[in-house]
């Protein structure tokens, strides 16, 4: 019986019963892997890490998106940063006042593969006439371009190689001047219990540029620690705010189903727990 290891951690981890790879790459800079288990479903792997299955994305990209959304209310135009898998394009396609998506990620053959091994995570949300795919570096795309959001969702990898400056201050003032007044910027930001002094620097590089810098919570299985910290940042503190009776309206009017998104899950992930609000306030 052949088992993946994750190393995310040097003195704890998880494995993976592989019950058949789909694909598998080495190069001289990453190892990639995709391979199914009876569990999580297609799993794809890179360097080590998990980054997506098949059994629970659907936590990862519903939270990293409709908290986002549904807490602007009015969201016409959205900016994806990686996500090559397509899972998050897929749930920004879901809310009808979204008239523009655009993508941007860096490699064309990540979106390519996804679609082959994991065809239900994007399902067929890169063919969708809103969605406007870029093939780009994201910190460059951000740096300079004229286009203006009002809401970017960075699903980046974590930050160690090539993932690292998408955690970077270039970034997140990238991003601060392409969003639009009263928009929101969302990240996801590893583990809360595993990777606390992340989100500590997060925090310290988001202030100069948002007025309201905070963290909301996503329990995925397979990103293993407990909680995943989602980062925030807005000029409008208001929109984290936002009471449930609004949330169910908004909700209401988008109609349209999700399986862990939900306004009272929405209100509760913006509650964190005592040890990283204790962190952040050192």
């Amino acid at each position: 019986m052949t088992s993946y290891l994750e190393k995310l951690y040097e003195t704890y981890g998880q494995s993976f019963v592989i019950d058949e790879v789909l694909f598998e790459q080495q190069t001289d800079s990453w190892h990639l892997i995709i391979f199914r288990n009876q569990q999580f479903g297609t799993v794809m792997a890179l360097d080590g890490i998990i980054q997506t299955t098949e059994r629970d994305e659907f936590v990862y990209h519903e939270m990293l998106t409709h908290v986002p959304l549904f807490a602007h209310g009015a969201a016409k135009r959205v900016l994806i940063i990686g996500g090559g898998d397509g899972g998050i394009l897929r749930e920004v396609l879901k809310h009808p006042e979204v008239e523009h998506v655009t993508q941007v990620e860096i490699d064309q053959s990540v979106i390519d593969m996804c679609k082959t091994y994991l065809p239900k995570h994007s399902d067929g949300a890169f063919d969708n006439p809103r969605a406007n795919i870029v093939i780009a570096d994201g910190i460059e795309y951000v740096c300079n371009t004229d286009e203006k959001f009002d809401v970017i969702i960075s699903d980046c990898t974590d930050p160690v190689g090539p993932g690292e400056v998408l955690f970077s201050s270039r970034f997140y003032e990238g991003c601060k001047r392409c969003l639009n007044e009263g928009g929101v910027f969302v990240a996801q930001n590893g583990s809360a219990f595993m990777q606390i002094d992340e989100a500590k620097v997060t925090q310290a590089r988001l202030s100069p540029y948002f007025a309201d810098q905070s963290f909301y919570c996503a329990a995925v299985p397979t990103y293993i620690g407990g909680n995943m910290l989602l980062a925030w940042g807005s000029d409008n503190a208001a929109l984290r705010q936002l009471d449930l009776a609004s949330l169910q309206a908004r909700f209401a009017a988008a109609n349209f189903k999700t399986r862990y998104y939900n306004p009272q899950m929405h209100q509760g992930a913006l509650a964190l727990p005592q040890f990283v609000l204790d962190a952040l306030a050192e």
